[in-house]
């Protein structure tokens, strides 16, 4: 059996959206509700792709966009980082139709380690864009947005 291309995951939704009533009073209590949203990854490549440059956004936003765009309580976070480097990876291997995935950022403005081509990429296209990039952590370094907050893009 062949593996599936990035872009075959990505243009597989499966049978999502996907919304689901949880009864986990510990997951209800953290993420504020009960009804959670399974968007497809073709939903977060389409946000990604409208980034425009000089901007960003970064995966709480783009859940929250999802989750009012669903009437839900909240976007599910682990298929969201997911997909999202699903789209990122997608970009990556097309010839055409390449989205600008640098642009989307983790929580608190963090650069993403799991984009193609490493963390050094999507720092330099930040900084081509006029970000200007600081770290975290000793051993563990980690990297981030300046003032990421006025960078932000509305959906």
């Amino acid at each position: 059996m062949t593996r599936k291309s990035f872009n075959e995951k990505l243009n597989d939704s499966k049978d999502m959206p996907k919304i689901i009533t949880l009864d986990d009073e510990k997951i209800i209590e953290l993420y504020g509700g009960k009804n959670m949203l399974i968007a497809p990854p073709l939903e977060y490549n389409d946000i990604m792709s409208k980034i425009p440059e000089g901007k960003i956004i970064t995966t709480k936003e783009i859940r929250t966009f999802l989750a009012k765009k669903y009437d839900v309580d909240f976007t599910c976070p682990m298929t969201a980082g997911i997909f999202i480097s699903l789209s990122a990876q997608a970009s990556h291997e097309r010839k055409e139709n390449k989205i600008p995935f640098w642009r989307t950022l983790k929580a608190g403005g963090e650069l993403n380690p799991k984009y193609p081509l490493g963390i050094e990429y999507q720092k330099e296209m930040l900084e081509k864009e006029g970000h200007s990039i600081f770290t975290k952590g000793r051993k563990n370094i980690r990297y981030f947005v300046n003032n990421y907050e006025e960078k932000l893009f509305n959906l």
